[in-house]
């Protein structure tokens, strides 16, 4: 029982680090101008979240970042609120819990943890969240504010500009996670 006891205290507090972790990220940012997506350092923490708590942790995670700013704390890019989910940006959000999940999905399936499994699970998990992030925009723009935004422009504006640096992102993600996975699996083979 006390073994339960712990690993919820564990889980809860990884949830609520990379939970904080991803808004700190969220203020680490680029700003773009409308309609281009501002390039922030949210979706290290979230593919990291992915990378080193597995799907269900990780996406969790997300799920509590996002959570915390539906109900009016801050944490976003330009704010928070119930209300945010009309942003335009509102989609990369939902991206970052899908694609925590996708990247720990990923992770189950790797015989070896090497910066290049690492590096397309992270790749992997981008592509998720642009695909929702890119999709959630185009809808928001169309049919919501009104201001007509053709297909190309949305994937520009929401996935190609930021691909660069979110492809380092993704580096970094696979750099940490091979210093750190090993050493977790010993903390874990201890406790």
């Amino acid at each position: 029982m006390e073994n339960t006891k712990q690993f919820n205290a564990r889980t809860l507090t990884l949830c609520g680090l990379f939970a904080a972790l991803t808004a700190i990220g969220a203020f680490i940012k680029i700003p773009l101008p409308p309609p281009l997506v501002p390039f922030t350092l949210q979706f290290l923490f979230s593919a990291l979240a992915g990378v080193l708590l597995g799907a269900k942790i990780g996406g969790l995670s997300q799920l509590i970042y996002v959570l915390v700013g539906l109900v009016g704390i801050p944490i976003f890019t330009e704010g928070g609120g119930f209300h945010y989910i009309l942003k335009p940006t509102f989609g990369y959000l939902i991206g970052f819990i899908v694609g925590a999940y996708v990247i720990g999905k990923c992770m189950e399936y790797l015989k070896t943890v090497n910066f290049k499994n690492l590096f397309i699970a992270s790749l992997v998990g981008l592509l998720v969240v642009y695909v929702l992030g890119v999709i959630y925009m185009y809808a928001i723009y169309n049919f919501y504010i009104g201001n007509e935004m053709g297909l190309w422009s949305a994937v520009w504006g929401g996935a190609i500009i930021c691909a660069p640096g979110d492809i380092l992102l993704c580096a970094v993600t696979a750099v940490v996670g091979t210093k750190l996975i090993p050493i977790l699996r010993k903390m874990r083979a201890v406790a």
